[in-house]
Formats: structure tokens, C-alpha cells, sequence
């Protein structure tokens, strides 16, 4: 028997395509109304009314959606796994794969994310997962021990983001990207 209506998992991921443009869109455009928003990314004011009905809500559906993006790219990358240096060039891939994504947190940050009694810890979670695999690198004597973890993680953080909007800038170019930061990162890495 034919489907006649879409299910609602195929459209909440028919919704999801549109996340990498609106986060971009926000970050070109921060005073965009919906409408402005919806026709810069090529869809209607009521498909993206939809979608989200304020931008408020858009900007909230994107840092949730953005939070499990990092949290699956974590995940991915197996820091357990292997040696240390292949699990942070994974770390660097799996965290590329949406850069729309790092480019609307630098531009929509929150510190309160970072607060203990904020509701969603999946960004405190992320920043510990880091913390630990750096830590347990040092243990291993695959990161340099005169520089901490959680500064590892800041520098993770900030190497991969500022090169990212760097590139989105055209500062730096796209092609080679990852490896870019891969070098900018290799300071932490104990020479053998």
C-alpha cells in the first residue's frame, strides 16, 4: 500500500537539512527576520515558520541540535581507541563535518552552557570527555605534561574554531583545513 503523508521521522529529518544553512544564515545575517532567514536559505517564510515559529526558537532548536552534533562527533572519534594523535586527527575530521555548526557557537555562545545547574550538560559532558582524553594521553606520554588537560581541551576548542571561521572568511583556504589545525595542534603532542 502506498504512503500518502510523511512520517514524522522523515520530517524531522527533511527539517534537519536546513540546520547548516540557518546556522550560517544567523551568523551573516544576526538581525535576519524569518522571512529574511527563509529566503536566504531558498525556502519559504512557511516552511520555515514550520519549522521553528520564532527565531528564538530557531536559535534554541540549533544550540540543541548543535550540542548532539558535538556530542556524536566525541563519539565517533574514539578517543579511547588507538594512539593518541589518530584519535585527535578523527577528533579534528568528525568535528569538520558541519563547520556551520562551530562557526553559529562562536557567534552564539552562551557561558552559562558551562554552568553546572544548566539544564542541558551535554556541553560540560563534551568538555570533560575532552579533559579525560587528554589526561589519559599524558598518562600514556602522548601529550606533553607541562600543559594541562583542560587547557588542551581550550586549545582544541579555540585552534578549531577561530581556524574555521578563519577559512569561512577566506583567511585560510579550505583545502587542507584539517590539516592546519592538526599542525596547530602538535604542540600538545610529545615528540618520540
Amino acid at each position: 500500500m502506498p504512503r500518502t503523508s510523511v512520517t514524522a521521522i522523515e520530517q524531522a529529518q527533511s527539517d534537519e537539512r536546513y540546520l547548516p544553512a540557518l546556522a550560517l544564515a544567523l551568523v551573516n545575517q544576526p538581525r535576519a527576520t524569518l522571512q529574511e532567514l527563509a529566503s536566504s536559505i531558498g525556502v519559504s517564510k512557511a516552511t520555515l515558520y514550520r519549522f521553528c515559529r520564532t527565531k528564538e526558537q530557531l536559535i534554541e532548536r540549533l544550540f540543541a541540535h548543535v550540542a548532539d552534533f558535538y556530542t556524536e562527533a566525541l563519539t565517533k572519534s574514539r578517543l579511547a581507541e588507538d594512539s593518541a594523535q589518530e584519535a585527535l586527527h578523527r577528533l579534528i575530521l568528525n568535528h569538520m563535518d558541519n563547520k556551520e555548526f562551530t562557526i553559529f557557537i562562536i557567534y552564539h555562545w552562551r557561558p552559562e552552557f558551562l554552568n553546572e545547574d544548566h539544564h542541558d550538560r551535554s556541553w560540560i559532558d563534551g568538555q570533560n570527555a575532552l579533559d579525560v582524553f587528554f589526561l589519559s594521553g599524558q598518562s600514556r606520554g602522548e601529550f606533553r605534561i607541562d600543559i594541562s588537560a583542560a587547557a588542551m581541551t581550550e586549545i582544541f576548542y579555540n585552534v578549531l574554531g577561530g581556524l574555521i571561521d578563519a577559512e569561512r572568511r577566506g583567511r585560510v583556504p579550505r583545502s587542507g583545513l584539517a590539516q592546519l589545525i592538526e599542525l596547530s595542534l602538535r604542540s600538545c603532542i610529545c615528540k618520540n
